[in-house]
């Protein structure tokens, strides 16, 4: 039964995304929604103990969801990352996003990296009126992408990714209107890190980073139905690494994330909207004004505490605005390296009046650092 209200949540999201305004008040909820929302999940349990920041913090096998760009800094040769992450564990236990990433150095400037994302809604018994069954469907959305990054110089790097995505909600029945996507996004990345620098009592590296991800067309679930926009979004983050001597650093980040698109309006014009004319209107469209564009970008803050490169601590914090999601939560995680293979676990605790699908969720990451560290 559970697993019924779940599909037809699903299927009543993609498909009444612009009814959200018909009892529009700029002072009520105007959170903006889009397809294939699967793509804004962290995947990985890194970030995920650092309140899901991820631009601007060291290179890693996942920094191909966060800032594909970083991987020119990797000081590994080549390197594999496992992510498995419950979704709403306390309802099912059989919906999941699970991903695997790859990167690898090309020379001292340049290097690539690919990953999957996969995400299940489990299995769903359909039945008619009479409670005749149908058949089991097993909706799920995917994605597969590439990246090529080059350092520009000593201290920046950036990155193009081409990603395919798929979300596939269509019922195999007879006179379903719902069919799959199928479409396509483009991330444009840079990142910056600083040379190591002496600031008195210790050491320190500057980190800065953006991430403009799934730019792409618009897409329907339902035969000439309207056009929903995917998930184009942009990440700023900043950071600082004290590094206090060759066994203990701690890293500070500061992200900030807005989605370029457009705000629903009252009269449902974001449905004229291309989205190449919506990634820029995006800036400037909320009908309460500027006080509530500025509750569109979330904000979030991380702290990293790492010891001998093996042992690692985590904390983080992340915010929206209670009228465009109310997402509110504290995370805690850990690290732990041996030899060649990274283990990650992190936690997250709801401060939310809303439920959080990752609350009472451990997410797990494993990677692996295959080859010598490149010698730059």
């Amino acid at each position: 039964m559970r697993n019924k209200i779940i599909v037809v949540f699903v299927a009543l999201l993609v498909l009444s995304q612009k009814m959200i305004a018909q009892e529009f008040n700029v002072d009520d909820i105007n959170a903006i929604t889009t397809a294939a929302p699967f793509l804004l999940i962290t995947p990985d349990a890194r970030a995920g103990g650092m309140g899901d920041v991820g631009v601007a913090t060291s290179p890693d096998f996942n920094s191909q969801h966060h800032n594909p760009s970083k991987i020119a800094f990797s000081d590994s040769q080549f390197s594999v990352g496992i992510n498995f992450t419950p979704w709403m564990r306390e309802l099912v236990n059989d919906v999941y996003l699970g991903g695997i990433s790859a990167t690898g150095k090309l020379n001292e400037r340049s290097a690539w990296a690919t990953s999957i994302k996969y995400f299940t809604l489990g299995e769903i018994n359909l039945t008619n009126d009479l409670g005749e069954e149908m058949g089991v469907e097993k909706p799920n959305e995917f994605s597969i992408d590439g990246t090529y990054a080059l350092k520009l110089s000593e201290a920046i790097s950036m990155g193009v990714t081409l990603r395919y995505i798929r979300s596939d909600f269509a019922l195999k029945i007879q006179d379903s209107e719902l069919q799959a996507v199928n479409t396509f996004g483009i991330d444009i990345s840079a990142y910056y890190e600083s040379i190591e620098a002496n600031y008195g009592d210790f050491n320190g590296v500057f980190r800065g980073g953006i991430n403009l991800s799934n730019i792409g067309p618009k897409v329907s679930y339902v035969d000439g139905g309207d056009e929903s926009f995917i998930p184009t979004n942009m990440k700023l983050g900043a950071g600082f690494d004290f590094i206090f001597d060759d066994y203990n650093k701690v890293g500070i980040t500061l992200e900030s994330t807005k989605l370029l698109v457009p705000t629903p309006q009252e009269d449902y014009s974001e449905n004229d909207i291309g989205f190449a004319e919506g990634i820029f209107s995006s800036f400037g469209d909320a009908p309460g004004g500027f006080s509530e564009e500025m509750k569109e970008f979330t904000w979030a803050v991380g702290a990293e505490y790492l010891y001998n490169e093996a042992f690692a601590l985590r904390l983080g914090y992340f915010h929206e605005s209670d009228t465009k999601g109310a997402r509110k939560f504290f995370t805690a995680g850990a690290g732990f390296k041996f030899k060649a293979t990274n283990i990650d676990i992190s936690y997250l605790f709801n401060a939310s009046d809303i439920n959080n699908p990752l609350e009472n969720t451990l997410r797990f990451s494993l990677g692996f650092n295959i080859g010598d560290s490149y010698d730059y």
